[in-house]
């Protein structure tokens, strides 16, 4: 009786495997048509842009795991924040500097107001970036500033409490930047 019993259970198991390893390079079909026939998949709206639902699932303090906020010298948690209607998070390491992560799903990298001179394209792992700072105004910030699809992005904002070292405030941005990049869409 016991063999019976595994039977089924072995071939529903091996079935949901073979269902997920099928539908792994799929995009197209939305999580709700699981179970359903491909006759009502085929019917089912289209999914939204994966930066849209991508960065609305994510919260943008659990960005920075404990780990990561050792590598970049942070030792506070961070806390929420609105900017401008963006979902943000905000680390202050007193007396040092701070780091805000915002997450913008309606503007992309081409929509984000930087003033040209100060901006330097780079590239974080997979994404298109922009480093911005203001070399002449030597003020401690510096901003990282990583584009996820068309029309969304990440900006990734360092003022150091002294409001000097700029390079130091840069280097600073690269390194969260890098620890961040890996969890966008």
């Amino acid at each position: 009786m016991g063999e019976r019993m595994d039977t089924p259970g072995r071939a529903m198991a091996g079935g949901l495997l073979l269902f997920f390893l099928a539908a792994c390079g799929q995009q197209s079909t939305p999580p709700a048509a699981v179970g359903h026939t491909s006759a009502s998949a085929t019917t089912a709206p289209p999914a939204p842009p994966v930066a849209w639902t991508g960065l609305a699932a994510l919260d943008p303090c659990t960005l920075l795991s404990p780990q990561d906020r050792s590598t970049a010298g942070i030792s506070v948690l961070g806390k929420p924040k609105d900017i401008g209607g963006a979902r943000a998070c905000d680390w202050s390491v007193p007396g040092t500097f701070g780091v805000t992560v915002t997450l913008s799903e309606t503007d992309g990298l081409a929509d984000l107001e930087v003033a040209k001179k100060n901006a330097t394209k780079t590239t974080v792992g997979r994404h298109p970036g922009l480093k911005v700072a203001d070399k002449k105004a030597a003020d401690g910030t510096c901003a990282v500033l990583l584009g996820v699809g068309d029309g969304a992005s990440v900006q990734i904002d360092v003022s150091n409490t002294a409001f000097s070292d700029t390079p130091l405030a840069c280097r600073r941005a690269g390194t969260v930047a890098g620890l961040v990049e890996p969890k966008l869409p």
